[in-house]
């Protein structure tokens, strides 16, 4: 096969080799992972039964068809039923589950998408049309699999057969892509996306290489290519040749005990070399995340994203005692380490219901907080949830989108009812736990002094920020060469938000993308920052910056940038920066 090279953006810091596994719209409904060796013959069966089964209901279907239903009904089952019984599609898939080890609905798909692209082959239009048929027969077997289909445990395999696989898709959602951690799986490429959207957010805070907006890399790319992610460039290598191969994996296996040396900074606290400390947090999605904080010696979590509790749940929400447990196994595995909650934070390219998309500009509409204030009793219970979990460590509440006095007000109001629920109950939780807000939107960091005079603290949000102030939509691949978190406007933004947050004594921090940007550290800080918060897999790296540059250095450059309104000037001036 011939190699080519694909450009697109990166949004995580890596590097990725393994096959190109292709996601399709259909094949994300099922399950993908891969079995154990033990488990091959009882995944076998498991298809082998839903293939009887799926001919059972066909011959009940003839049998029960009345005596004047028209011939074609009959032609139909009948051509159903010698699909079913085809090597093709009988006996193939049970080779993909012996040979790769893939679960049975996966091996069912990857062996359907083989056959459809066939059929696309084909010049008799007649023959051509059947490929229906074949999707109808897999949409019956697939149900009767996942009707009955039991969680087996994921296995990585590594060996030549069961390559480490990378995802390729159209896109792929936030949701979805929290199924694939702590799998085989070890990067993503998709044809939609940008910088800022929040499956390269996750793809950021899992560790995992992965390039968005490609285009149309889900069609130029085939199952079981060879695949190289440079997602330190935006690049993607199809079927590399040997020697490109080689090259990556020396510099994959360079980068790997580059990070194991930063392990060592785990437990130095980050302190400039003027003594000015710095304080690094991490970003979180789940309980689980935790530990990857504690790995890089975070000081805390800086934004533990709850929507990921909510998400891919087909609308059932996690009850008071859910969502309480998680927030008290993240408190009590931070040991007495700050843990900042957002409150529920959908809508745009996080949508509670994946089939909801009656909004016209979701970005604009009912989202984040606006979401929860319309409704009260969810948003009392996650509060409550919240508020126990503070029994047990120190715990801050962050709330997300916030751009009215009136919002502010009603979220108070909130807050103080739920207290009062939970004293009326006996349950503990820590009074004085304090109540910030994101700075996100450009009407809140241009009304700064209605926020500084009603809550705790601060948090800027740079990628909402970003895209409210630029008028970008971060999801969408078409306008993502708009999305720039040095424009001019951002930078005033900001320095006016560490201004007002320094006047009023109260704490600010940046928790956004581009607190995890080793090329913007220098310049936060010269700002003025001196909290930030990031993915796990990113703090090390920072803190590392962060001991190599001393403040009063920076100072005069800074200044020059945030005097400048030419993207020429500051691009040059944060390059200047990095040598400082």
């Amino acid at each position: 096969m011939i190699s080519f090279t694909l450009q697109g953006i990166p949004v995580s810091r890596g590097i990725a080799i393994g096959r190109a596994h292709l996601l399709h719209p259909a094949a994300l409904e099922v399950q993908h992972y891969l079995v154990g060796q033990e488990q091959v013959e009882a995944e076998v069966l498991r298809l082998q039964n839903a293939l009887a089964a799926a001919d059972r209901e066909l011959q009940k279907v003839w049998a029960d068809l009345p005596a004047d239903a028209p011939s074609e009904l009959g032609a139909f089952l009948d051509v159903h039923s010698l699909f079913l019984s085809d090597p093709m599609l009988a006996q193939a898939p049970l080779e993909i589950i012996r040979t790769r080890h893939y679960n049975a609905e996966w091996a069912l798909v990857t062996q359907i998408d083989v056959l459809l692209a066939q059929f696309d082959e084909i010049e008799d239009d007649y023959l051509r049309e059947r490929k229906a048929d074949i999707a109808q027969v897999a949409d019956r077997i697939l149900k009767l699999l996942t009707g009955s289909a039991t969680v087996l445990p994921s296995h990585t395999g590594v060996d030549e057969q069961n390559a480490h696989m990378i995802v390729v898709a159209r896109d792929i959602s936030p949701a979805d892509m929290m199924q694939f951690q702590n799998s085989a799986f070890v990067g993503f490429v998709t044809d939609e996306g940008s910088h800022s959207a929040h499956t390269a957010i996750v793809s950021r805070s899992l560790g995992i290489p992965a390039v968005v907006g490609m285009g149309n890399a889900s069609e130029l790319i085939k199952q079981d290519d060879w695949l190289i992610i440079d997602s330190v460039a935006g690049v993607v290598i199809v079927a590399p040749p040997q020697i490109v191969l080689d090259e990556y994996r020396d510099k994959q296996a360079e980068l790997q005990r580059i990070r194991k040396k930063l392990t060592r900074l785990k437990k130095t606290s980050a302190v400039t070399k003027d003594g000015t400390t710095i304080t690094l947090l991490a970003n979180i999605e789940l309980p689980e995340h935790a530990h990857a904080a504690n790995e890089v010696g975070a000081s805390g979590v800086g934004l533990f994203r709850s929507e990921f509790l909510f998400m891919g749940r087909n609308n059932m929400l996690p009850t008071e005692e859910e969502q309480f447990e998680a927030y008290k196994t993240t408190v009590v595995a931070m040991k007495g380490r700050p843990v900042t909650i957002r409150t529920l934070d959908v809508g745009a390219d996080k949508p509670l219901d994946e089939s909801d998309n009656s909004t016209l500009n979701p970005a604009l509409g009912l989202r984040a907080i606006r979401y929860c204030l319309a409704e009260p009793q969810l948003f009392l219970t996650q509060l409550r949830a919240i508020l126990r979990a503070s029994a047990f460590g120190e715990v801050q509440l962050l709330i997300p989108m916030l751009s009215h006095s009136f919002e502010i007000d009603q979220t108070l109001a909130m807050v103080a009812q739920a207290r009062q629920q939970l004293t009326q109950l006996g349950q503990a939780f820590d009074p004085k736990m304090k109540i910030g807000a994101m700075i996100e939107i450009p009407a809140a960091a241009l009304s700064l002094p209605m926020f500084v005079k009603k809550l705790d603290f601060l948090s800027v949000g740079t990628n909402d920020l970003i895209q409210y102030t630029l008028a970008i939509d971060r999801a969408d691949y078409a306008v993502a060469h708009l999305y720039d978190d040095v424009h001019p406007a951002i930078l005033q933004l900001l320095h006016m938000t560490v201004k007002a947050a320094d006047k009023a004594g109260i704490p600010v921090s940046i928790c956004g993308g581009m607190a995890g940007d080793i090329k913007l550290t220098r310049l936060l800080l010269g700002m003025g920052f001196r909290v930030l918060s990031m993915p796990p897999a990113q703090l090390l790296e920072i803190k590392q910056e962060v001991m190599n540059l001393d403040l009063l250095q920076l100072n005069a450059t800074v200044k020059k940038i945030l005097r400048s309104y030419d993207p020429e000037v500051i691009a040059d001036e944060i390059r200047l920066l990095q040598t400082l």
